[in-house]
């Protein structure tokens, strides 16, 4: 038993690494000795549990937490806000999510990677929320909303990108919150734009609730 709590708490240390790792450097540059230095283990230990690079970023990509874990909204738009802004605070601290948004949007990664399959559950995830939303008559009746979300999909992963080129994401909540701004006029009635919070601050105010 002892033996195997190791093994875990070994494999989730690399792939944590690997995140952090991906996520500073891209899946072409990343190699397995940064891994291995980043991780403080020894090529016997990383071999043991991910025989490849390829492996290790299937590994990153499947660790990735559901999108979605927040408190649940009577309104549905404040809920998918919510959903944007602990993806944006993840992204801060998290070197799993790091690492699975950096091979998510990395060209670079072979199509084995399958990391599409990030963008897929995010957009699931929303839709089932904006569907949900429009089910309770908070939307527009012009609203597509899996074109809706897959617009709002595409636009986050452009934002946190700038946002780590130019801030190492340190304003993403700021980002994310302008984005809102401008999605939530074109979408929701107008009677419901002034009960949805989009303020960067409600950022760690959620993130306080799900601890």
């Amino acid at each position: 038993m002892v033996r195997q709590e190791r093994a875990i708490r070994t494999r989730r240390t690399i792939l944590e690494a690997a995140g952090a790792v991906f996520d500073e450097y891209g899946y072409a540059s990343t190699t397995i000795a940064m891994v291995m230095e980043r991780a403080d283990v020894t090529k016997g230990a990383l071999y043991f549990h991910f025989p490849s690079k390829e492996s290790l970023a299937r590994a990153v990509l499947a660790e990735q937490p559901p999108l979605g874990d927040v408190p649940s909204q009577p309104c549905k738009l404040q809920e998918m806000v919510d959903v944007t802004f602990v993806l944006g605070q993840w992204l801060l601290a998290d070197p799993l999510v790091k690492g699975g948004v950096r091979l998510a949007v990395d060209q670079c990664a072979p199509q084995s990677v399958a990391y599409a399959g990030l963008f897929r559950r995010w957009t699931d995830r929303l839709t089932e929320l904006l569907q949900r939303a429009e089910e309770q008559g908070e939307l527009l009746p012009s609203v597509v909303p899996r074109d809706t979300v897959e617009t709002l999909v595409g636009s986050f992963a452009g934002l946190q990108l700038m946002s780590r080129a130019l801030t190492d994401r340190a304003d993403l909540a700021h980002r994310i919150s302008v984005l809102w701004s401008h999605v939530l006029p074109s979408i929701a009635v107008p009677g419901l734009l002034p009960r949805i919070d989009t303020s960067p601050e409600r950022a760690p105010r959620i993130m306080t609730n799900l601890t």
